[in-house]
């Protein structure tokens, strides 16, 4: 019989270690670098479609700020993935990690690209921030399953 999320997090500690008055610094985080692949990836779309170089500017800052932000969250997760043994034992801590590395460089080489030349940038830009996208979804999924089915990031009272 599979354990329920409550037993789980009972039988190793899930408790963060880089947290700021016990909420996970990785979780309070991930959402900047999240919402700013997806608004390279709209940008790009607008440049595509209307070839306005505001667009092609606006998604050369985002595709920045997603790069640095990511890279600040990646190292708060990679703080808790080793620090915390509960969070290392789970294969889904790995698998996130892995996929938000992934994310974490598609991002920083769409950023270079960016940099060369921001107006210069269909359609490699727009594929990378596709494929940034979709790993944004994947890590995300991942992510989601070490909250929902393992209980990581949860504050569970005694009482529960």
């Amino acid at each position: 019989m599979p354990k329920t999320v409550v037993e789980e997090i009972r039988a190793y500690d899930t408790n963060s270690i880089v947290a700021l008055a016990g909420h996970p610094i990785h979780a309070m985080m991930v959402s900047f670098p999240i919402a700013l692949v997806i608004a390279t990836l709209g940008c790009d779309i607008f440049y595509w479609w209307g070839a306005d170089p505001f667009w092609a500017r606006a998604g050369l800052w985002a595709s920045g700020f997603a790069f640095w932000l990511g890279v600040a969250a990646s190292l708060a997760g990679t703080a808790e993935l080793l620090l915390v043994e509960g969070i290392r034992k789970r294969t889904a801590s790995w698998m996130h990690a892995l996929a938000g590395v992934m994310l974490v460089s598609i991002a920083g080489a769409n950023w270079g690209l960016r940099l060369v030349d921001h107006e210069n940038i269909l359609p490699v830009g727009l594929m990378m921030s596709a494929l940034g996208s979709v790993f944004v979804g994947i890590a995300g999924w991942h992510g989601g399953k070490l909250v929902f089915d393992h209980g990581i990031g949860l504050m569970v009272s005694s009482k529960d």
